[in-house]
């Protein structure tokens, strides 16, 4: 059974942590971010960069980015429709977060770098 989680920020120091998740939270959105923060790129593109996600997932975890205003999603009037998304202004206040969670993983956890699907071929952008 999923725990409700606090409605609003007065109940402890920690809960604007938890509501700071509560945006970010899930398999994908971090993830989905991460990739963003390289640019533009339509939904095919960031489906190839994950591919074990949906096409279903995908398409959820965008529209929740793009409901609490992480990600605009820009249509064009063609055919066939040409779909993109990019970080707006508020999506990009996160890349510390985002940066700051890779580098983690990068140090405290083993995976395996595919270059293939991977972001670190191109790397995201640096504040350096």
């Amino acid at each position: 059974m999923t725990r409700i989680r606090h409605q609003s920020l007065d109940c402890s120091p920690g809960c604007a942590v938890e509501a700071t998740l509560q945006f970010i939270d899930g398999k994908w959105k971090g993830v989905i971010l991460y990739h963003l923060l390289q640019g533009t790129l339509r939904f095919n593109a960031i489906r190839k960069r994950l591919p074990n996600i949906t096409q279903r997932m995908l398409t959820t975890q965008l529209r929740e980015l793009e409901r609490d205003g992480f990600v605009l999603r820009t249509v064009y009037p063609e055919v066939p429709p040409k779909v993109e998304y990019s970080l707006t202004p508020r999506g990009r206040t996160l890349e510390p977060v985002i940066l700051a969670l890779k580098r983690w993983g990068d140090e405290h956890t083993a995976f395996r770098h595919d270059p293939e699907i991977c972001a670190d071929m191109k790397g995201p952008p640096t504040n350096s």
